[in-house]
């Protein structure tokens, strides 16, 4: 399906498949909920938010026809498509990228992160990112094909954490290594950090390598604005790196949270953390 449906992106536009998921796929998905993704997308908007029920109701709608898009994106590259990219804070990737020592990227599940990949290209230095290991062989392939040609290397996570002595091994080599920082599935460890106006856990390990490294980190989210229509935002994350090291990583944690919330409050829509965020 994977393949078929990259071959028919390298002619179809990808407006007709937007709609085409949007009238028929997604209200069976809603209707089903079987990852619960409707009830916890309601809660969302409902409690967090505090949308009344039929903006709330609405609102899941369209974040799961844009959560499509966003995937129906990511093959469209693999068939070759391109989109257009702006990007807002460049000179904080140019900066750190010109110093000797590598650094780290916080990445989030909001908007469509993959394709930064397109966009923040090092000529310096070896992009690393930590991915999930379970994808299906088709978009591996397709990311790796596209992504190779950028410098880019995967590093998938493995059950028997082999993943950790790349990401150590790109950070002494003093290069680019980003991870996701906004899901503790699968993680125990955990910083807690106001979002939203209440408590969430966000997982201890991107801050526990960045702090223990003495890391500059950057936050960067890449928000669609359109059919064809990217936005990515690159903002400087700030702590004390002589502080102890608890407290570095609550102030990395705090910043990194500052800036999902700034996002997350411009692009509600892209929220795409279908579980109950909040609730531990």
């Amino acid at each position: 399906m994977h393949r078929l449906l990259i071959q028919s992106l390298r002619w179809l536009d990808v407006r007709m498949v937007y709609l085409v998921t949007s009238l028929f796929i997604i209200p069976v998905c809603l209707l089903l909920n079987t990852n619960h993704s409707r009830t916890s997308a309601y809660h969302f908007y409902r409690y967090r938010l505090r949308y009344g029920r039929l903006r709330a109701a609405w609102s899941v709608y369209v974040n799961h026809c844009l959560f499509s898009q966003v995937v129906v994106d990511r093959f469209a590259v693999f068939a070759g498509k391109h989109f257009h990219l702006d990007i807002e804070g460049y000179e904080n990737f140019r900066l750190l990228e010109s110093e000797p020592k590598g650094f780290m990227i916080f990445s989030s599940h909001i908007g469509c992160y993959e394709v930064a990949g397109y966009s923040l290209i090092s000529k310096t230095k070896r992009f690393n990112a930590l991915v999930f290991g379970g994808e299906k062989a088709t978009v591996m392939a397709g990311r790796q094909e596209v992504l190779g040609h950028h410098n880019i290397r995967m590093i998938p996570v493995k059950e028997d954490m082999s993943h950790l002595f790349l990401v150590n091994e790109a950070l002494d080599n003093n290069e680019i290594m980003s991870m996701p920082a906004d899901r503790i599935i699968g993680s125990a460890k955990f910083v807690t950090s106001v979002f939203m106006d209440a408590e969430a856990r966000f997982p201890a390990g991107p801050l526990s390598v960045a702090t223990m490294k003495g890391q500059d980190v950057l936050a960067v989210n890449v928000m669609k604005t359109s059919a064809k229509h990217y936005k990515v935002y690159v903002a400087r994350l700030s702590y004390d790196k002589q502080a102890p090291r608890r407290q570095q990583m609550q102030q990395l944690a705090d910043s990194y949270v500052k800036e999902l919330e700034r996002r997350v409050r411009q692009y509600p829509l892209q929220w795409f953390n279908f579980y109950d965020f909040w609730s531990r």
